[in-house]
């Protein structure tokens, strides 16, 4: 297997490539919850479905060999690509106090795990979505929750994230979490989404 040119796919999505020509390896991976997708491999000769984990299809002149590997052979044979992934994209969300850009308390200890998280990273990229619910005017929602984006934005400049890793854009009350009737104030809806990658 070391001698093979080898492709590796995580979740229906395949991250390396081959030199030698009709001679590839492709594993599906398992999330970290256990799920996998599903990968077709084919060459002009064969095909084979992969929809487990460590399935595996090795590609030949000859057509498509499907097989089953163990940990330990994926760990030996793609040990390296697996170490140079960056972690997982993650995602929190911060509440905010009626009409305000505070935090609520409860979403100060929020801020403190995102800065945690964001210490393990060497190079993130980091979107800040801004929402209110639907208590005023779109104007004013709309500057309220750029307002609330920004406020994290400056938190996290504040503590050593470089500003251009970080976006912001506000979505005023066109995104509810929680529908409810025009005017009516739900805490859920005032929210910033961070999406660190």
């Amino acid at each position: 297997m070391r001698g093979d040119c080898a492709a590796l796919a995580v979740a229906a999505s395949i991250l390396g490539g081959c030199a030698a020509p009709n001679r590839d390896l492709v594993v599906l991976l398992p999330d970290k919850d256990g799920k996998v997708g599903t990968v077709l491999v084919q060459n002009p000769k064969g095909s084979a479905v992969l929809n487990s984990a460590y399935a595996a299809a090795r590609t030949t002149p000859e057509g498509v060999q499907q097989e089953t590997l163990s940990r330990s052979e994926v760990r030996d044979v793609f040990g390296g690509a697996l170490a140079a992934q960056p972690p997982r994209p993650i995602s929190f969300v911060i509440y905010f106090e009626s009409g305000t850009d505070e935090f609520t308390e409860p979403s100060k200890q929020e801020v403190k795990r995102l800065l945690a998280e964001l210490a393990r990273r060497q190079a993130p990229d980091i979107t800040v979505i801004g929402h209110t619910d639907l208590v005023g005017s779109d104007p004013s929602n709309d500057a309220l929750s750029l307002q609330r984006a920004e406020r994290v934005k400056s938190t996290l400049v504040s503590m050593g994230v470089p500003a251009e890793r970080i976006s912001t854009a506000g979505r005023g009350r066109r995104e509810p979490l929680v529908t409810t009737g025009n005017g009516v104030p739900e805490a859920r809806n005032r929210r910033v989404e961070i999406s660190v990658r």
